[in-house]
């Protein structure tokens, strides 16, 4: 494998955390936790969050607000057209189970833990 993949990185985000923004934030940081060792293997970490978040807060909406039902699930639906592999981190998460149902109907991997993410060969382009 000499290019990049661009990896989703799926787990618990609003899940369990009972609405309590500290404990969204302590998942959030477990997730982009994955980021650093996904990029020094050679890839791309991307994390539904990061571009949901943003969209969230330019339609004056944050997660609690009703619109977070249509930006959270379809921004990870529609990142994954365009990702070629998903790292699925513990933890119940019906969004991160979802995304993992995409990945695998379009035949992409699903690691189940960050050392399994191949490293990537060849030098930087």
């Amino acid at each position: 494998m000499t290019r990049p993949m661009l990896i989703l990185i799926a787990g618990p985000y609003r899940s369990g955390t009972h609405g309590d923004p500290a404990a969204r934030e302590a998942n959030l940081r477990r997730l982009e936790d994955a980021a650093w060792p996904i990029f020094e293997a050679g890839h791309i970490p991307m994390i539904g969050e990061w571009v949901a978040l943003p969209v969230l807060h330019s339609a004056g909406a944050t997660v609690d607000d009703d619109l977070a039902a249509d930006v959270l699930y379809p921004t990870a639906r529609r990142l994954l057209q365009h990702c070629d592999a998903v790292l699925r981190l513990p933890g119940e998460s019906a969004g991160a189970d979802q995304d993992v149902a995409i990945a695998t109907s379009r035949g992409l991997p699903v690691y189940r833990d960050v050392a399994d993410v191949p490293r990537r060969l060849g030098g930087e382009e």
